[in-house]
């Protein structure tokens, strides 16, 4: 049986699944192609993910499509990844608009030419009323970044008096996190076979179920996130309780679904 015809009930599906898209560069080199081409296969992937996402009603997509990290890459992949972006954006803002998804870019745009600027804003304010999908895209974002920002943000509002040092506990300081708005991520996805994270939402992933896939990003389709969500479905959270605690809480109708844990 395929993968994809396998029954998950949403009761057990996460809410905010996360993505680090590895081995566009790889899926390239063993055809013998320029790493662009495998970048340009990579977005028809990211078309397969969300299309499936909205189908299996999931709440929140989160894409690490450039990190910080990324610009030490050579400067001609650099060029080009940014005109992929701006080209990507441009053909698919509207799709994603008439099919009820919010787009939103995380990281430090500061770096982005104008016109990828105001791109990305442009295609925030069309997409900011949807409700069917929270698509965010992570571009020139680090979790250390995100990190030292909110810092940043809470050391202001002390230095204005708006704020006392003994009041910032973890719900302040997660207010200030680029995804506060976001239930945490449930469910980490990996692709490329590397097994790590990659400064990638380091404050959000504490309690992130982790899922690594030796599947090239452009190779990785609607069956192998059903696959991911498969194996997620069979895992038990449990956010520091033991796994008694957890089955009693479900079984007195606490709580319904594992994520309500947190």
């Amino acid at each position: 049986m395929e993968v994809s015809a396998v029954r998950i009930d949403d009761e057990r599906l996460p809410r905010h699944i996360a993505i680090v898209m590895d081995g566009n560069g790889r899926w390239a080199k063993k055809r013998f192609l320029p790493r662009t081409a495998g970048h340009r296969a990579g977005v028809t992937s990211v078309r397969k993910v969300i299309e499936h996402c909205l189908k299996r009603r999931i709440e929140a997509l989160t894409l690490f499509a450039f990190s910080s990290e990324n610009w030490r890459r050579p400067p001609q992949e650099v060029s080009l990844l940014m005109e992929l972006f701006l080209a990507t954006l441009e053909r698919e803002t509207e799709k994603l608009h008439e099919n009820g998804v919010r787009l939103r870019v995380i990281g430090d745009r500061v770096a982005f030419s104008p016109a990828l600027q105001e791109k990305i804003a442009a295609g925030e304010r069309l997409t900011s009323e949807n409700t069917h999908l929270n698509l965010t895209i992570a571009a020139n974002y680090g979790g250390r970044w995100d990190i030292l920002q909110a810092t940043r943000a809470l050391a202001e509002k002390v230095a204005r008096g708006e704020l006392c040092p003994e009041d910032i506990g973890p719900d302040a300081f997660k207010l200030q996190l680029t995804l506060a708005d976001l239930p945490e991520p449930d469910l980490f996805i990996r692709t490329g076979g590397e097994q790590r994270i990659s400064n990638f939402l380091l404050w959000q992933l504490a309690y992130t179920e982790l899922y690594f896939t030796p599947a090239l990003w452009p190779d990785f389709d609607d069956q192998s996130l059903d696959q991911a969500l498969k194996d997620y479905a069979s895992r038990q959270r449990r956010f520091g309780y033991t796994s008694e605690q957890v089955e009693d809480l479900v079984s007195e109708n606490v709580c319904t679904k594992t994520s309500e844990f947190r």
